[in-house]
């Protein structure tokens, strides 16, 4: 059977243990430097206590190490590999090849989307390279991961959900050309957030100050059991720069489909331990998101783009109905709440919004009224009483055990067995007292056993095997049962396995023998590597170089020609535009260059 793995994002070691809490089977994290997200470093003793946590439940622990680096930063990164695997960390996240040249200590090594992992040929040599996990370009079909999981035989990772890069990954130097701070560094300004201005070869304005380059976010709810059939063993959540409210919910969310999908299929299993018993239904629309789509799984489809706004819209609650001196009335079945906030797009698709300040019946009281039509789609992209339930839930993760209480000569005995099959067994010495109330006494000793308190396990099963009802304090049995949960859970960090993988030194071909300024190529331990695997000509990263002009500063599967409907390969009568076309901000011109045969539309900076 093939484990299959829920991958959530963890901000920090609270997102972290919720993320386990809620059902996650990994969480990936930040160390305190070299992480793709520089927003969202982690202290080495947080990653420490968040593997601790995580293995008790035999769930795993990823640290992202995903920016390309200088050679002065290579001995530092070296050294904290070493921390991280000292601290119990399951595997490490790179981009930068320059780290297979390093002394490493025997941790896996995860290859990530950053790495620009398109192709079967890429996948493959990296596999041959000791990479034990490739995360995929978010851009791939069904038939694409398909067909690189027919040619390999490497741990295949796939966003299933959140935020979308426009741009292939790694591939992305927008945010370096216009304000110096690299996206393969750490600190991408979401410049494909901002709005732009399109127009022709004769300067004819085509669309005006519109979020062109701004994606919807992913949701891939409707497709677990495709993307388990094409070979996706780990599925992954987007998000280290959300809050815990996002991390419970959306973790919550697919736990709840990804279990029901291997509920059907007898040759996978989730990959770690424990059920989650949860106090609140999952939404992922009640939660920050700009709309959602399934991108490109089943090749290219329209409205992708979230043109109007970068923003959450949230979840759609119905039309306004009419419309008051202060307040409107709504056609929906779900309920606004005091302290919502809601928003709509105005007549010219700008997105207006503005907090509920009170519900009374069927009339919603706003500040700003004066906005408002009939007819208008009203959204609440801030559910109050949805955040508030998070904040207060309850929800735990448990692993189910079984008891056996035996009487011995001196005392009793208590075997422990969990789902895990991992076992303990002791005994508790006392001097014998015969309970005055029989019935009571067995009353009182199931009863304190079968809770399981502020512990990891939940008591399935409780069995007895007692010839004397014996007299026991409520106390001493609260202290046997702690005790007896104590010994089970050492014996499970005990039991738990890392993988441990030493990376050996290859020299197999790379799929090129050029690498242009797009293989990301900082320091000399990379080109050491690529070198060996007989790459001939290697051309510095983006970071160091002086001159930008006429470079490709983003290349996506995102196309605005289709999206206009000018796609002469698409629509079935396009729209004729005068090429090329360009777009333009307050400050800077790009040209859109568009490679039909390969579906990809570059913007060249000018």
């Amino acid at each position: 059977m093939k484990n299959i793995e829920l991958l959530a994002p963890a901000k920090d070691i609270e997102s972290g243990m919720a993320a386990i809490n809620y059902g996650a089977d990994a969480v990936y994290i930040g160390a305190p430097k070299f992480g793709a997200r520089a927003a969202v470093g982690n202290s080495l003793e947080d990653v420490k206590k968040l593997c601790e946590y995580a293995h008790l439940f035999y769930a795993k622990v990823y640290v992202t190490l995903n920016t390309i680096l200088y050679d002065h930063e290579l001995k530092e990164v070296e050294q904290l590999i070493h921390q991280l695997y000292e601290i119990g960390v399951d595997a490490i996240i790179i981009q930068d090849m320059g780290i297979l040249e390093m002394d490493l200590p025997p941790i896996p090594l995860f290859a990530s989307t950053q790495t620009n992992n398109y192709t079967w040929q890429k996948a493959k040599f990296l596999e041959d390279a000791g990479i034990q996990r490739i995360i995929l370009a978010r851009e791939l079909s069904l038939d694409q991961i398909q067909e690189i999981k027919s040619k390999t035989n490497v741990d295949l990772e796939f966003f299933i959900h959140g935020a979308l890069c426009v741009s292939l990954s790694g591939q992305c130097y927008f945010s370096h050309a216009i304000h110096k701070g690299s996206a393969n560094r750490g600190a991408c300004a979401q410049a494909c957030r901002s709005y732009y201005t399109l127009k022709d070869e004769e300067g004819k304005t085509l669309v005006k100050n519109k979020h062109l380059l701004s994606l919807k976010d992913l949701n891939l709810t409707d497709h677990i059991n495709e993307l388990l059939d094409a070979g996706i063993t780990s599925f992954k959540i987007e998000g280290r720069l959300k809050d815990v409210a996002y991390v419970k919910n959306i973790t919550s969310h697919y736990r709840k489909h990804i279990d029901l999908a291997l509920k059907t299929r007898k040759d996978f299993k989730k990959q770690s331990s424990g059920n989650v018993y949860s106090d609140f239904n999952p939404d992922p629309e009640r939660t920050y998101n700009r709309g959602y789509t399934n991108y490109f799984i089943h090749g290219r489809t329209d409205k992708i783009a979230s043109a109007d706004t970068p923003k959450s819209i949230g979840k759609e609650i119905g039309r306004v109905k009419s419309i008051g001196s202060n307040y409107f009335k709504i056609e929906s079945s779900l309920t606004l709440h005091n302290g919502d906030g809601i928003c709509f797009f105005d007549d010219s698709s700008v997105l207006q919004g503005f907090n509920v300040n009170k519900v009374d019946n069927t009339k919603i009281y706003i500040d700003k009224i004066q906005d408002l039509k009939p007819g208008t789609i009203i959204y609440r992209n801030y559910d109050h009483q949805f955040n508030k339930q998070l904040s207060n839930s309850k929800t735990e993760r448990k692993i189910s055990v079984a008891i056996e209480i035996n009487e011995t000569e001196q005392g009793i005995s208590i075997q422990a067995k969990d789902s895990d099959n991992i076992e303990i067994t002791w005994n508790y010495y006392k001097q014998k007292e015969e309970a005055k109330n029989a019935e009571l006494a067995i009353s009182n000793i199931e009863k304190q056993f079968s809770k399981g308190g502020d512990s990891i396990f939940k008591v399935e099963e409780l069995a007895m095997i007692i010839k004397t009802p014996l007299f026991f304090p409520i106390s001493e049995l609260n202290e046997l049962r702690r005790k007896t949960f104590e010994l089970l859970e050492k014996e499970r960090i005990k039991a738990f396995k890392r993988i441990e993988f030493k990376t050996e030194k290859t020299s197999h071909h790379f799929p090129d023998e050029f690498i242009d300024y797009k293989g990301n190529v900082l320091n000399q331990k990379a080109v050491d590597f690529y070198k060996r695997h007989g790459v001939k000509v290697i051309e510095n990263a983006f970071e160091v170089q002086t001159n930008f002009e006429s470079k490709e500063i983003m290349t996506t599967r995102h196309c605005i020609k289709f999206q206009m409907g000018a796609c002469k390969r698409f629509a079935e009568n396009p729209k004729e535009i005068k090429e090329p076309l360009f777009l333009e901000d307050n400050n800077r011109r790009y040209k859109l260059d568009f490679d039909c045969k390969n579906c990809f539309m570059k913007v060249i900076l000018i």
